[in-house]
């Protein structure tokens, strides 16, 4: 297909009779922008598309682990590394780690990380990685957590040892591309899965990153990448997408993609959004310090919600849940959002 289909998301309480749902959210469209890589965006009204078209856009997704996306969700940040770019060394122990969680009441997800993705972050031999965070998802399975228990990892014996312990899905920021067996590894586990664009690695990802069209690139690499994840035995119903805002993208990238973001609910998946404390925010913000950007974060959390993302991922998940219930109760009229 040489055209891309983007939603222009509404949330207002004044809707046409003829607006469509998007993807069984809170949001819905009456007109969509049409991009192409050889003229310039346009938009038409939707009922000038072919419906079959617009069943990636309109149809409801599935629930993932019993968990459905009919409301944003968020994903909290677990790192248990030294090194990470806002909090390294803070959780490293399993009592650190399973306190902190204890402050994630209001996460649907915690993603436990053992490996730093910063930009310019070395790889982690996978042993290191399993001794970090299998411990601190066995601790929090036994301490009943309510949440699901997410890995965040590029490697195969990672994932292994993870879902072993309790873990529930995988999260892999090089999009399965890292490595070959990680696939096979979820689908023998039927494990949901997220996968996130980047371009190169942590190591090299922020040296000069060049695209054609950051937006039509990115969705095409995600598109091939749950096209071979089905290929792999994992149904299109246990994929999260994300963009990966930060990997190996520039400001103007990062901008380019937050902007036009409802793009991505074409590929028929919940979306994910990781943009928390970033170096982008801090850069607009005015902030150099990580863990003082939290008014940004939750600036761009919600500007993602307006698109129709379904999960957010972040450092701040009280302060995140607090932002949500009054932008959809402000946005809805209503108190239940």
């Amino acid at each position: 297909m040489d055209d891309y289909l983007r939603p222009i998301v509404q949330t207002d309480v004044a809707r046409p009779t003829e607006a469509l749902p998007l993807a069984g959210g809170w949001g819905w469209f009456t007109q969509l922008e049409v991009l192409r890589r050889d003229a310039a965006p346009r938009i038409v009204a939707a009922d000038t598309v072919d419906p079959a078209r617009l069943d990636a856009l309109t149809t409801p997704r599935a629930p993932i682990a019993g968990l459905t996306f009919d409301r944003p969700r968020i994903m909290g940040i677990l790192n248990v590394t030294p090194d990470s770019f806002s909090d390294g060394g803070k959780h490293a122990s399993v009592e650190a780690a399973r306190a902190a969680a204890m402050t994630m009441q209001a996460a649907d997800i915690i993603d436990i990380g053992g490996e730093s993705t910063r930009p310019g972050a070395a790889t982690v031999p996978a042993q290191d990685e399993i001794s970090r965070t299998a411990p601190v998802i066995a601790a929090l399975k036994a301490a009943g957590v309510k949440q699901l228990l997410s890995i965040d990892t590029r490697k195969a014996g990672v994932a292994e040892e993870a879902l072993a312990a309790g873990a529930t899905l995988v999260n892999d920021v090089s999009g399965f591309t890292f490595d070959p067996a990680l696939a096979s590894v979820c689908a023998r586990h039927a494990a949901p899965v997220c996968v996130m664009h980047t371009q190169g690695d942590p190591e090299t990802m922020q040296r000069n990153p060049q695209y054609d069209d950051v937006l039509l690139d990115v969705y095409d690499v995600l598109a091939t990448q749950i096209e071979m994840l089905e290929r792999q035995g994992i149904p299109r119903a246990h994929i999260i997408a994300d963009p990966g805002i930060g990997f190996g993208k520039t400001l103007p990238h990062n901008l380019a993609l937050l902007a036009r973001l409802s793009l991505f609910h074409g590929l028929g998946v919940p979306l994910l959004l990781g943009a928390s404390r970033k170096g982008f925010i801090g850069t607009l913000g005015a902030e150099p310090q990580a863990d003082r950007r939290l008014p940004g974060s939750l600036a761009v959390a919600l500007a993602a919600l307006k698109h129709g993302t379904q999960i957010v991922r972040v450092h701040d998940v009280p302060e995140t849940a607090q932002a949500i219930a009054l932008w959809r109760a402000s946005v809805a009229g209503c108190a239940d959002g």
